[in-house]
């Protein structure tokens, strides 16, 4: 059965009427998130959330919702915002920033704290459809369309994608929430613009195994090509231990590195991103990684913490279109980037698969 034979049979893409959960746009995002929000596990119950497990992985959800959702910022996707995977007793994915401020573009470091925009507040392998669909034909006060978020209202200037654009219409959600897994579908429709589309997202632990799989789908309901590429940003806190000589990250191919700055605190090496030195105050590694084929056998990383002897594998079945990794102190994000062209009444589909594991940790 495919995916979205899976979600017609519980009723969800053949009925959008029928939804578990349908989100309003209020009339600034700018309103919603005029305050300072903490990330403290404690908060969370403030927030829509779900908890699956299979027996082995435990994960929290965050859930989409305009009115009350932790995340309702423009840059990613609203579906599947892990914040929190524990596995043997091992936590892979926590909080990586101190506050939030919707005053902040990106991220800054105040003082001690590591201060985070509203647009980048997530943990764990959230989706960005990096490319807006609308954004170079709108007019400033026009409209555009961010997939998995919604339809948005221009701004003066190039686009932004860490600045927290107004949300005119989030689209119409559906949450359904199982024991393993939770299925997520955005039914998004702009006849002006000439784009609609049906969003699926399945986030499930495998039965059995150490392991998360999440599956997606666009169809393309409307009358334009949607061209756009996505991408999980794989923000990763293994037990919160800083980006370092402990960790360990690899992909398969031999990594062709493209001109960085700050190699002195991390570079490519081989089919390794090897770091120099512990990260620290505000110091950041970017290595920009090339070399990898059009086969999906490169879309591969490996980030595995050897002083704690804790990892995780993570492997796409789409050819990479690009990939880098990127990180501070308190996180490390390996981000592959796959091409997403759907011609209208076509689908698209991409898979990501997480796998956890453990090693007797390093002496």
């Amino acid at each position: 059965m495919s995916m979205r034979e899976h979600f017609q049979a519980r009723g969800i893409a053949k009925s959008p009427s029928s939804m578990a959960r349908t989100s309003k746009a209020r009339p600034a995002l700018a309103l919603l998130l005029s305050f300072f929000v903490s990330p403290a596990p404690g908060l969370a119950a403030d927030f829509p959330q779900a908890e699956i497990s299979n027996g082995q992985i435990t994960a929290k959800l965050y859930l989409p919702d305009a009115e009350t959702g932790f995340y309702r910022s423009t840059r990613f996707d609203w579906s599947g915002d892990i914040s929190s995977l524990q596995y043997k007793g091992h936590s892979f994915y926590e909080p990586w920033f101190d506050i939030v401020d919707p005053k902040v573009i990106n991220f800054v470091f105040r003082g001690p704290q590591i201060v985070n925009g509203s647009c980048g507040a997530l943990e764990g392998p959230v989706y960005e459809f990096q490319t807006p669909l609308g954004w170079d034909s709108a007019k400033p006060g026009g409209k555009f369309i961010k997939i998995g978020v919604g339809v948005l209202r221009k701004e003066d200037g190039t686009y932004n994608r860490f600045f927290p654009y107004q949300v005119l219409d989030p689209g119409k959600w559906t949450v359904r929430k199982h024991k393993d897994r939770i299925e997520f579908q955005q039914v998004l429709s702009a006849p002006d613009l000439g784009y609609a589309y049906v969003y699926l997202k399945v986030v499930r632990l495998t039965r059995g195994k150490p392991e998360m799989v999440i599956e997606s789908s666009l169809k393309n309901t409307g009358q334009r090509e949607i061209v756009s590429d996505v991408y999980a940003h794989n923000f990763t806190t293994i037990d919160h231990q800083p980006p370092g000589p402990d960790y360990q990250v690899s992909v398969p191919f031999q990594i062709q590195a493209a001109p960085q700055r700050n190699s002195e605190l991390a570079e490519a090496e081989g089919n390794e991103v090897v770091y120099h030195k512990v990260l620290k105050d505000d110091e950041q590694a970017v290595v920009y990684m090339r070399g990898f084929s059009d086969s999906p056998k490169d879309n591969r990383i490996t980030i595995m913490n050897k002083k704690k002897g804790a990892g995780v594998r993570i492997s796409g079945d789409r050819p990479l279109l690009r990939e880098f990794l990127w990180s501070i102190r308190t996180v490390i994000a390996v981000e592959n980037y796959v091409a997403v062209d759907v011609q209208p009444g076509a689908d698209f589909t991409w898979k990501n698969i997480y796998e956890y594991y453990t090693l007797p940790p390093a002496q």
